[in-house]
């Protein structure tokens, strides 16, 4: 349900009365939550309105800012998660049931792993011009080696299972074997899977940004948020509760929507079993 909604506010937030998240005004810098501020109008006649979570040090409306920040959370958690799990099945499925492969690919999959992920995704948008795609990469390339030793476990012992030695002894193809018997008992675990990396994705796009290699100053996220209101944290502790209050339900929302899916995808193949 907080996912659903989330996205709901991320797609709708220009007309939940927000303003623009980039106006700057020092005159109701550092205002609290639930505040009315007056502001100039469009025609420059003064106009009132509630700041519902106040202002961060430049005036920015922090409401705004906030709404507009899921947007990105919420594009770089699911693009690293599809992003990594189709990557991770294709490569996973290679490795499984091609053996020339099978060590060439793992071992590039333990370098990368051997590797931080923050570390990597430092790295790599440091030697790439910031901006959300460069965010999402960074973060997808850590991801995928994980998906590939999930699926390539899977795989084969799905291999030794009686009935595909059966399947396989009786002459059917392998494409058939892999499609009918092989991917769907990856199902259930990419899915475990990919709840995980959209929890690492959403939280290491916060760390980027909070430590200013993340999305561009000029793109609100929660990370950056964070960032602007740690030196006011003890004065004005709004600015960087309330981003931080939305990356914690957002963590565990996901993590409770993979589990149910997981739960469902198993009962499924249980039935069909």
């Amino acid at each position: 349900m907080w996912i659903a909604l989330l996205i709901l506010i991320a797609v709708t937030a220009p007309w939940l009365g927000t303003s623009d998240p980039l106006a700057i005004n020092p005159a109701i810098r550092n205002v609290a939550p639930a505040t009315w501020v007056t502001i100039a109008g469009v025609d420059g006649s003064p106009v009132s309105r509630l700041a519902l979570l106040g202002t961060d040090t430049l005036g920015r409306d922090l409401f705004s800012r906030v709404l507009y920040g899921a947007r990105v959370s919420l594009a770089v958690g699911f693009s690293v998660a599809a992003l990594a799990c189709a990557g991770g099945l294709a490569i996973g499925l290679l490795t499984g049931c091609a053996r020339w492969a099978d060590a060439l690919i793992m071992r590039m999959m333990d370098g990368i792993m051997a590797i931080p992920g923050v570390l990597l995704a430092i790295a790599f948008v440091a030697a790439w011009r910031p901006g959300l795609v460069t965010v999402i990469v960074a973060i997808l390339i850590p991801e995928i080696p994980r998906v590939v030793r999930l699926v390539r476990s899977v795989v084969l012992k799905v291999q030794g299972e009686p009935y595909v030695e059966a399947a396989i002894a009786s002459g059917t193809r392998p494409l058939k074997i892999m499609t009918r018997h092989v991917m769907p008992s990856t199902v259930a675990p990419l899915i475990t899977q990919g709840t995980f990396a959209c929890v690492s994705a959403v939280l290491l796009e916060a760390t980027l940004s909070f430590l200013g290699i993340g999305v561009p100053s000029d793109i609100p996220s929660w990370g950056n948020i964070m960032a602007d209101g740690r030196q006011w944290f003890r004065l004005q502790p709004h600015v960087i509760l309330f981003p931080g209050l939305l990356i914690t339900a957002t963590v565990l929302a996901i993590s409770n929507l993979g589990d149910a899916l997981r739960h469902a995808s198993s009962q499924n193949l249980r039935r069909r079993g």
